[in-house]
């Protein structure tokens, strides 16, 4: 069957589409029918994944009491580590200044991009006002008390957030609505969703991603500087809007576009860091000063090298970082504009920030967040999806074990060879879906996606169509 051909298929239907899917119906009565109408009903795909969403970052949530009930008080306990529940929400509270009213950037220095900080920022207020209103729980002291309410906002902020990228991911691919049930479903969201902040910066991708998909790129590129200043790596869509941009047959307008984009990304970013630069210079800079001036650190591909051979890297590992990164961006690059069919902008946002983390100096557990919607849209097949979180899962455990084991050496959890080998396992994992991925570019008939992006025969055109493969 043609690229062309399959343009003609109807919407989606997992168990039709999906072969573990497909095999798994038949437990209750097989795959949807072809021919069968959809039942119109309140409960459908977007409202079924919301609602296992809910249920699955409430289980986290749950998952992460141990810790809650001590008020993440130390970071030498070993059974915080081992419970799986850490997270940098409650330490960071402490140590950034927040519980002594301090105000970040201006009083304290803050290793995060300004739209994070004013997050932050604006959840320390709140928090504090609850505990001065109602005190605090449990008998704890005064700022392990306020920590823990600082942890339960912003808890709320990002399962708000999860939710956000739930709907937006099940709404890029108007045809294939199911995909968002991936996204609520996933492992990752309910070992990672409260570990940091990041899910700010996905729900910004996946809305930029949409915004893109619907021919609204002013929109896309505002998102996306604004997703830039919650985490760095949103920026790397501006890069694959250019080459979605070359490789689309109205090559000059769809060009016009991505100027457009990384005009309001600009133009975004600057609103919202030029007044923090100005007014707090140095706490501004704190963000670039400490990730040029870190070392190789946990997760990164250039740790699990120092472990196994070291001595065998540079004190300083940038160089190789950006020779690396300027490697994998080329090639990336070459494969979208030799494709046989342009590829779609999902695929190659994925492999971007995939190269990202490959290459990056951290890699910690909750950056698996960043990849996603990312790799739902650009590969929804569970097999895929379910091999490459299973290695995220398996490191996410090993992980907090290695930690244990750095604070408490004498009774050791886990080997620094160990440890190394479980950051290869979780590259590996990673580099299964790159592959699938690459394997739909190079033959797009293989791709599962793409033939539910044309109209349905009957559907309203868009507006215009100067992306040929918009999703």
């Amino acid at each position: 069957m043609s690229v062309t051909q399959q343009g003609r298929a109807g919407p989606a239907a997992p168990s039709r589409e999906d072969p573990v899917v497909a095999g798994l119906s038949e437990a209750i009565g097989g795959p949807f029918g072809r021919r069968a109408a959809a039942p119109r009903r309140w409960w459908g795909p977007v409202r079924i994944a919301l609602l296992v969403a809910v249920v699955v970052l409430a289980l986290g949530l749950l998952a992460d009491q141990p810790c809650r009930a001590d008020g993440w008080a130390d970071r030498a306990d070993r059974s915080m580590w081992t419970s799986l529940c850490y997270t940098d929400v409650a330490f960071l509270y402490r140590e950034r200044g927040f519980a002594d009213g301090l105000v970040a950037y201006r009083d304290s220095l803050l290793e995060y991009p300004v739209l994070t900080g004013a997050v932050m920022q604006a959840t320390a207020v709140a928090s504090a006002a609850l505990y001065d209103a109602f005190g605090g729980g449990g008998g704890l002291p005064p700022q392990i008390a306020e920590s823990v309410i600082f942890f339960d906002l912003t808890a709320v902020v990002m399962a708000v957030a999860a939710l956000g990228v739930v709907v937006t991911t099940a709404r890029t691919v108007p045809r294939r609505p199911w995909d968002g049930l991936l996204v609520a479903a996933s492992p990752l969201l309910l070992l990672s969703a409260y570990v940091n902040w990041d899910l700010l910066a996905v729900l910004a991708t996946a809305l930029a991603m949409l915004a893109w998909s619907r021919d609204r790129p002013v929109l896309a590129g505002v998102l996306i500087g604004l997703g830039t200043a919650t985490k760095l790596y949103p920026v790397l869509l501006l890069g694959v809007f250019v080459l979605v941009a070359l490789r689309s047959p109205d090559r000059r307008g769809a060009l016009r576009d991505a100027a457009v984009a990384v005009a309001g990304a600009v133009v975004a970013w600057c609103a919202v860091n030029l007044p923090v630069a100005w007014w707090a210079p140095t706490g501004w800079r704190e963000f670039f000063t400490f990730n040029a001036e870190r070392a190789a650190d946990f997760g990164s591909t250039w740790f699990a090298v120092e472990l196994l051979a070291p001595g065998l890297l540079p004190a300083s590992v940038d160089d190789l970082v950006i020779a690396a990164a300027a490697v994998l961006l080329v090639l990336i690059a070459a494969l979208a504009l030799t494709a046989p069919v342009p590829p779609r902008l999902t695929q190659l946002a994925f492999l971007a920030v995939a190269a990202f983390l490959l290459v990056n100096k951290v890699w910690s557990p909750q950056y698996s967040l960043w990849l996603l919607p990312l790799a739902v849209l650009a590969r929804p097949r569970v097999r895929d999806l379910a091999v490459w979180q299973l290695a995220e899962a398996a490191y996410f455990v090993l992980v907090w074990r290695y930690l244990a084991t750095l604070y408490d050496p004498a009774a050791p959890l886990l080997s620094n060879d160990q440890y190394a080998l479980a950051i290869l396992l979780r590259i590996a994992g990673l580099l299964w879906l790159v592959v699938m991925v690459v394997r739909d570019i190079r033959r797009p008939e293989e791709d599962p996606v793409r033939r539910f992006l044309t109209p349905a025969p009957g559907a309203v055109a868009p507006r215009h169509r100067r992306r040929e493969v918009p999703a």
